[in-house]
């Protein structure tokens, strides 16, 4: 388990490539960019062309606080993110089978995506919580897709080693017919563990921050008096992160000004000592 535990209390950079240049599919987005105002919403419409192609396809976890906690795992696939929302969030214990509930393609430019979502569907503070590139194990994504039982491993900061998302009966249907319901499950290699990854490693791979920290860099006075949680537990969360984020924005713009009035007074003194040698 020591390797988990190195892994967790020591971020390393991400480097995310991008695959060749070409449109998005329009049909793969349309429930996607229908649910969204992008005139309010900081999320990207998926109208941006990538570049560089990669050797891998890339994987993302975004940890999400809006009426309640979770976590978006994706994984790229046919220049999309294919988007499952975990409730509980990856477990590396394969005995934990969590809930994973399939939801509505997100473009690939989403996957470094961090930020705040002021209101409308989502709303709320988002957080890049792991990245990395993912390889299936099964031979044929599409069809292990359609028959609901998807083998693959991940290289991620905080995930890695195989994995399995399978398909359960139950639950709200998509528009093909088939259950939105999967579970998210870790299978026994040298990275699964009793080690709980979203408790031991909580903060962001981007920023390096908390949800307050992200909070904090937007204006956490919009929701003040409305907020995207009101009650249970998520409520309470936000209001403490509210309270924390405009905390450290005072000291942050406090610090600012200091800094500001300290290089103010250095210009100051240096004209002056200018003035006085030229006299």
């Amino acid at each position: 388990m020591c390797c988990i535990l190195a892994l967790c209390s020591g971020f390393r950079s991400v480097t995310i490539g991008c695959m060749p240049a070409k449109a998005l599919p329009a049909k793969a987005l349309k429930e996607y960019r229908a649910k969204r105002d992008f005139q309010s919403s900081p999320e990207p419409s998926g109208a941006q062309k990538t570049k560089k192609k990669v050797k891998q396809p890339i994987f993302c976890v975004q940890k999400h606080l809006a009426s309640h906690l979770h976590y978006d795992f994706r994984l790229e696939h046919n220049g999309v993110l294919l988007s499952w929302a975990v409730p509980k969030g990856p477990s590396l214990n394969p005995a934990d089978k969590r809930l994973a509930m399939r939801v509505e393609d997100h473009p690939r430019d989403y996957a470094d995506f961090e930020g705040v979502i002021p209101e409308g569907y989502g709303a709320g503070i988002v957080m890049l919580w792991d990245t990395g590139t993912w390889e299936s194990e099964s031979p044929d994504i599409d069809r292990a897709l359609e028959k609901g039982d998807l083998k693959f491993k991940l290289d991620g900061v905080k995930l890695k080693g195989s994995w399995v998302l399978v398909r359960t009966g139950g639950g709200p249907r998509s528009s093909n017919g088939q259950s939105r319901s999967w579970l998210l499950i870790k299978h026994r290699d040298a990275w699964a563990g009793e080690v709980k990854v979203t408790e031991v490693a909580p903060d962001s791979v981007k920023s390096f921050g908390d949800f307050a920290d992200i909070l904090a860099q937007d204006t956490p006075a919009i929701w003040q008096s409305h907020r995207p949680a009101e009650g249970g537990e998520a409520g309470a969360m936000l209001r403490e992160i509210i309270e924390e984020a405009a905390k450290r924005k005072v000291q942050r713009n406090a610090k600012t000004a200091k800094k500001s009035k300290r290089a103010g007074n250095a210009k100051g003194k240096k004209r002056q000592r200018v003035k006085t040698a030229a006299r």
